[in-house]
């Protein structure tokens, strides 16, 4: 081991953005002697939650995120300083396409990190040792190209001199989770319910998942409606009688301890999704396509997905609803969703196939 980098993994995005990276980082861990972990405040609970990694570090952002940090030179000053103590030989900066990894690759030169991988469009100059193009000689169209987020991110690592170690999956994992109080689901599966999204734009909303929870409590399940503490005016909104509502009173690990007993998972593309596919739960995505389908959709595990792909908001990045109505899920009914979670639990419906319908494990 005493011949094998030590490594810096780099991605400053969202606790969801954070769970994808887990094949990839699994294949860093086993070509280096130590790996760290530097995420921004969003994607910390996740990063925790995540196996071989050696120690966590933080940095708030001022180039990437919902709402960007000030620029806090002391802060970057303080993050060269802490890392240059490390003595990283390897820094690996992942981003989703649009993100720009040279701002990083900047501080990790700084740090005197001797080699740095990241893939970008964009001419590094000297930043980069590994420059990983994910759509080699055109620009991004905004269409499917580039493959999944998990598996460009293990190109990435590969590109870098890190493959898959053999026999890994390359599925989503989490570290040991606590037991669920709920865990025999009161005698009946159990459906979890997650209207929100850290995106507005990609949240189910409120309404349609209220909806959604009554058909799902007419079926006989056992409905848990979850959401972040911000959340949780929406989430009661959204909790019928005879469901329970969580919102604002879990943690990460206890939610996915949450999600790993259920069923099925009613959820919008966001963080839960994935933590849905990290411990094998089935998934019906309610899509907001503002980006590709094909580069975020659950990853590894059985899944349904509702929502109108060729919307008008189709591509275009929006984080907040572009076309009023919601017209991508507003065509999703409570009776889609039922049915979504019948199939994927096993139980034959005669429901036809909606339009807005695909299925798929990866």
């Amino acid at each position: 081991m005493a011949d094998l980098p030590r490594t810096l993994a780099v991605r400053l995005d969202s606790d969801g953005d954070v769970l994808l990276m887990g094949p990839a980082l699994r294949a860093l861990r086993a070509g280096s002697s130590r790996l760290d972990l530097l995420v921004a405040p969003t994607g910390l609970e996740a990063a925790r939650l995540l196996p071989g990694i050696d120690e966590v570090l933080v940095l708030d952002p001022s180039w990437t995120g919902l709402d960007p940090a000030p620029v806090d030179p002391r802060a970057v000053l303080s993050l060269v300083e802490d890392l240059r103590a490390r003595h990283h030989d390897t820094a690996v900066v992942f981003t989703s396409y649009h993100q720009s990894p040279l701002p990083m690759a900047l501080v990790a030169r700084l740090a005197g990190i001797a080699a740095v991988a990241a893939t970008s469009d964009d001419h590094p100059g000297s930043l980069l040792d590994v420059r990983h193009r994910r759509l080699p000689g055109r620009d991004d169209d905004g269409g499917p190209d580039g493959g999944h987020e998990v598996a460009a991110a293990l190109r990435l690592a590969e590109a870098a001199g890190f493959p898959l170690p053999s026999g890994d999956d390359g599925r989503l994992r989490l570290r040991p989770l606590p037991v669920s109080p709920r865990a025999d689901g009161g005698g009946r599966g159990r459906v979890v319910v997650h209207p929100g999204a850290s995106v507005p734009s990609r949240a189910m909303g409120p309404g349609l998942a209220r909806a959604a929870a009554l058909a799902l409590l007419a079926d006989g399940w056992d409905v848990v409606v979850t959401g972040g503490p911000a959340e949780r005016e929406a989430c009661i909104a959204a909790t019928p009688d005879g469901a329970t509502c969580l919102a604002g009173h879990t943690s990460l690990a206890e939610l996915a301890a949450e999600i790993a007993g259920a069923v099925a998972v009613v959820v919008g593309n966001t963080g839960p999704a994935h933590l849905a596919a990290a411990v094998g739960t089935p998934v019906v995505s309610l899509f907001s396509p503002v980006v590709p389908l094909e580069r975020w959709r659950p990853w590894g595990v059985p899944h349904v997905v509702l929502g109108d792909q060729h919307a008008a908001c189709r591509g275009t990045r929006a984080r907040e609803c572009p076309v009023p109505g919601h017209p991508c899920l507003s065509t999703v009914s409570a009776t889609d969703v039922s049915d979504a979670v019948r199939r994927l639990a096993g139980i034959p419906t005669t429901a036809p196939v909606h339009a807005a319908w695909a299925e798929g494990a990866s």
